[in-house]
């Protein structure tokens, strides 16, 4: 697993910016699986590491317009504390950028399936340009006559990233499935492989060093490793009133690199190898 350079002479001075990711999931054969991204080797940040699509939270992201494109605006900022518009925005944007999966639906209702060689072109652009900054995702939807769908985004946790880090991000994580009709394929320069994979063999490549994964990632996986399908995962999502905000503390004991997250949220002592994101014995 990743660690971060936690070497920074004066950690009060790493500003905190706000960032959020989604974790795509899909009902396979055996289970559910997971969309993972490779960040790309060359990476200042967690380069190499297998992540979700995610990334900083953008100013374009909290233009008012988005709100209007909304399929269930009324449903959005009435969950747990800290669900905000401009979150769910930049993970939805991430996703269509890292990874080309796009949370909308055409304005008749229907998805937007992008299997159509015309329309995956067509949206491959699109795509392009809004990853480049030339243009905002909104102008895609309002082009297209797409309402963005971000209702069916569950929001999960929220981690902030350790004192000590030269980045430093306040992420919020979303859960959502797939949407119908598209294929999960990583952009070739953020992002340099696209998986599928269960969240028991993404913990095990994990532990083994097959992959590289940072904590919060492998604490979501261990959190979705405890469902066997898709549906009892949103169920459960529905069951949630309140996301703690999640900031471990990084200590060394014994040559050791540790991580302790603050109040225990997992109920398993709150310490955990820092390599290897596992929980330590409360002994």
């Amino acid at each position: 697993m990743a660690s971060v350079d936690m070497t920074h002479p004066d950690p009060d001075s790493v500003p905190v910016r706000d960032a959020a990711t989604v974790v795509v999931v899909r009902q396979g054969d055996a289970g559910i699986q997971v969309c993972m991204l490779q960040r790309n080797l060359q990476s200042d940040f967690v380069g190499g590491a297998y992540v979700f699509p995610g990334g900083a939270v953008d100013p374009g992201d909290d233009d008012p317009l988005y709100r209007d494109l909304l399929v269930d605006a009324e449903s959005i900022g009435s969950g747990p504390g800290g669900d905000d518009l401009r979150f769910r925005v930049a993970a939805a944007r991430e996703s269509f950028e890292e990874a080309g999966i796009l949370f909308a639906r055409s304005t008749s209702g229907g998805t937007v399936a992008l299997s159509d060689p015309s329309l995956a072109s067509r949206f491959h652009q699109h795509r392009l340009d809004v990853d480049s900054g030339r243009r905002q995702l909104f102008e895609i939807c309002v082009e297209e006559h797409l309402s963005l769908e971000l209702s069916s985004m569950s929001y999960l946790s929220r981690w902030v990233t350790p004192r000590g880090a030269h980045r430093r991000y306040d992420t919020r994580f979303f859960v959502a499935e797939a949407p119908v009709g598209q294929e999960a394929l990583h952009d070739d320069k953020e992002v340099i492989d696209t998986i599928w994979i269960s969240p028991e063999d993404a913990l095990e490549d994990s532990r083994s060093g097959r992959r590289t994964m940072i904590f919060p990632t492998v604490r979501t996986m261990a959190l979705l490793n405890q469902f066997d399908e898709v549906t009892q995962l949103l169920e459960y999502m529905s069951t949630i009133d309140e996301v703690p905000t999640i900031e471990p503390v990084m200590t060394v004991v014994e040559d050791r690199l540790e991580l302790e997250l603050p109040g225990d949220p997992e109920g398993v002592g709150g310490r955990y190898d820092a390599l290897s994101g596992d929980p330590l014995s409360a002994s």
